[in-house]
């Protein structure tokens, strides 16, 4: 998909940070959108930001957990659009846990939003984006389905089984010669409500000194990449075909750091982590 002009693309999370600023970057292109979150309010916000653009919006509250809400809103996408040629499965939430301590509840709800939002997202549209002659599945993993970092366990659980779903999904697409393509894409530490918005479990809090609050602003300083900066890094990756695309400097270094030392980057992520706790 060499470019965005005439085509629609439905996005997951649109109230803010990543999602918000890909329906921007889109509509400049003259793409079409179909905008999704839980968050109305913050929803009403970008569709507000993105009509003086001149493109065609739809909203729709939806919670991507709930299957059922998210293959209504792809067929209702469709129709009210004619078609749908993008799908960005981008809603995500952060849990603060240690994987002995972490409850079940907990564990499910990261899960139900971040993978099986990705799953539900891709099953809904994909019969759509196959009509269209010319679609592209883009599901944002993170840095964190590349390492995995003591105390992030549930989270990256949630990322590296969104990495894997993609990874497969596009070599099966490409068996199939689909028309449809797929991009998984890993974020470092990106300028979004995510930290704030976090839950942190009880049994995390017995492991540090740092009171939760200060340990989300701790969190929040670490993040360098604007969400503008990501959005644009993400639509070039399309229009490139990327199988995977790493959005930020600390990405980037990270990754490489993972490659040279697929064993021994633990002790470097155990180290930042035992040095944020204190």
């Amino acid at each position: 998909m060499k470019s965005f002009d005439g085509k629609v693309a439905a996005i997951t999370g649109a109230g803010s940070g990543i999602g918000r600023e890909l329906a921007l970057e889109l509509a400049r292109q003259n793409c079409h959108l179909a905008l999704s979150d839980v968050n109305e309010q913050g929803l009403a916000e970008t569709v507000t930001m993105v009509r003086p653009l001149g493109v065609r919006v739809t909203r729709t509250k939806v919670d991507v957990a709930d299957r059922a809400a998210v293959h209504a809103w792809a067929d209702a996408t469709a129709r009210e659009h004619g078609k749908v040629n993008l799908i960005f499965n981008n809603a995500g939430v952060a849990l603060g846990c240690t994987l002995e301590g972490v409850s079940y509840e907990d564990f499910e709800w990261i899960m139900n939003i971040n993978f099986w939002g990705v799953v539900h997202g891709t099953k809904a549209f994909l019969p759509h984006l196959r009509a269209s002659g010319e679609g592209h599945i883009v599901n944002i993993s993170s840095l964190f389905g590349i390492v995995a970092v003591a105390g992030n366990g549930a989270y990256n659980a949630t990322k590296f089984a969104v990495r894997g779903f993609t990874e497969a999904l596009r070599q099966e697409l490409e068996l199939g010669n689909a028309k449809v393509s797929a991009t998984s894409v890993h974020p470092g530490g990106i300028k979004t409500n995510i930290a704030r918005s976090s839950r942190l479990s009880d049994d995390l809090k017995a492991f540090t000194t740092v009171s939760e609050e200060e340990s989300r602003e701790r969190m929040d300083k670490m993040f360098m990449t604007s969400a503008n900066s990501a959005a644009r890094t993400i639509l070039k990756a399309v229009r490139r075909n990327r199988r995977r695309v790493l959005v930020g400097p600390d990405a980037h270094a990270i990754d490489l750091v993972a490659r040279i030392m697929p064993q021994g980057y633990q002790q470097l992520t155990k180290a930042m982590a035992r040095r944020l706790a204190q």
